[in-house]
């Protein structure tokens, strides 16, 4: 039925994750049946219920299907498990807290920059064979990056973070190379890594980042690249530390040959300090986006990193799109350079709504998570169960599903346009839904 390949696994976590590996490697292929749920439980003694529960994660996320009694089998398309997907309708007058977007009443306008960058663009217009990278956004982009510490490095310019990622890890990586990512962490940086025949190993993540000793097992264990999210952290808003910054370079230094990526995701709409691990490594990437705080549409983030890794994005970049249209790089140069955004305003207002309603739920015993960026994560002892009962309250969240790999289960909710009125109600509903829970962290 399965070949040669093992499920593994005791919790229902870890036998999910599994699957999902084997899926991503290839050594699970399309259509191939799984095993009945009492003949696993049996091979791998655990009750029967850990396996339905592993199989029901796998379902919501896309890497499965079953058919009654024809049993359950590996989906047609498993190179992704399109957790974008995973979710829920939100009918008519439900509230909607799982869309993971900013304000739109906390974003720039655009319209003046725009008409900048344009009027630039008819006197000096862009032709075949000139820079990519806009001299002046360049020179912002570095000064920005040299008060935060990050080193010295090329720059280049892509559209958007994911796109970064994808191009910095076809750069190094080859089908089969083992990546350490977050978990919980960015569904679709869960998506891209198996997309591009590579394996992911989970490094598990509290308030201050990733943890050290995950990184050096993932490390030890043979992971040629870490990607690590600096600040507010997606679903959990957690943002790395001096102290912890300190270890995972100590780490990072008995590893001079991982690449190692870094996605400052809350550039401009946080207000707690970077703490880059940058140049720690022969191999990095650092990656800022413009989406949260001037706009998801934007589609720019700029890239820096060492010669090599920055000299083969560029080179791959040019054999593609070529470059991203120099309106909108001159339109954020516009938006930086006329500090159009009051970004110590912005965080402010990120930050009061994080805390109301994570102190909403301590006041009802209910634990979570938020220290930077747009959402909170509420660790809950049955997800599903979680959704559903407040999708009926009135609330939509996001399953924790769409985040996890091995992580225990938790929702996201988006706080970005969250009333005081709402944080009380909202965690009288969650309270009611999921619990007190009694750990401290949330992996």
């Amino acid at each position: 039925m399965l070949g040669e390949y093992r499920i593994e696994g005791r919790r229902a976590a870890e036998i999910a994750a599994s699957v999902e590996r084997a899926v991503g490697t290839g050594e699970l292929r399309s259509g191939q049946l799984l095993p009945p749920m009492r003949e696993l439980a049996t091979e791998l003694g655990v009750n029967p219920n850990t396996v339905a529960a592993a199989y029901r994660t796998l379902r919501e996320r896309g890497v499965i299907e079953t058919a009654g009694r024809r049993g359950s089998r590996v989906r047609s398309k498993p190179a992704t498990t399109g957790r974008e997907y995973i979710g829920v309708e939100v009918p008519e007058g439900v509230r909607n807290v799982a869309n993971g977007n900013p304000d739109p009443a906390l974003l720039p306008p655009l319209a003046p920059a725009f008409a900048k960058a344009a009027a630039q663009g008819d006197r000096e217009p862009v032709l075949y064979g000139q820079a990519t990278v806009d001299p002046d956004l360049a020179r912002l982009a570095r000064k920005a990056l040299d008060a935060d510490g990050v080193p010295d490095g090329p720059l280049a310019v892509a559209s958007g973070s994911l796109d970064v990622i994808e191009r910095v890890l076809a750069a190094h990586l080859k089908p089969g190379d083992t990546v350490a990512v977050e978990d919980p962490g960015w569904g679709s940086l869960l998506d891209l890594v198996p997309a591009l025949g590579l394996r992911t190993v989970p490094v598990g993540v509290d308030d201050e980042g990733p943890r050290a000793e995950d990184v050096r097992r993932a490390l030890e264990s043979g992971a040629r690249a870490l990607i690590v999210t600096d600040r507010a952290q997606n679903p959990t808003g957690a943002s790395v530390t001096a102290t912890r910054a300190r270890a995972l370079r100590e780490v990072l230094e008995r590893h001079p040959d991982i690449l190692l990526v870094e996605d400052d995701h809350g550039h401009g709409i946080v207000d707690l300090p970077l703490h880059p691990l940058a140049g720690v490594t022969r191999h990095w990437a650092f990656v800022r986006s413009v989406a949260k705080a001037y706009g998801p549409d934007l589609r720019l983030a700029v890239l820096t990193g060492d010669e090599v890794t920055v000299d083969r994005v560029h080179g791959r970049h040019r054999l593609g799109p070529g470059w991203v249209s120099r309106i909108t790089q001159r339109a954020v140069v516009h938006l930086w350079g006329d500090g159009v955004l009051d970004t110590t305003r912005v965080a402010a207002a990120y930050r009061e709504r994080r805390d109301r309603l994570i102190d909403a739920l301590a006041e009802r015993g209910v634990e979570a998570h938020g220290r930077s960026g747009l959402n909170v994560w509420i660790p809950v002892p049955d997800e599903t169960a979680a959704v559903s009962r407040l999708l009926h309250a009135g609330w939509a969240v996001a399953p924790g599903a769409r985040f996890r790999m091995g992580a225990p289960q938790g929702i996201r909710v988006t706080v970005a346009t969250m009333t005081a009125e709402e944080a009380a109600l909202l965690a009288d509903a969650i309270a009611r839904t999921s619990g007190p829970a009694s750990a401290r962290n949330y992996v």
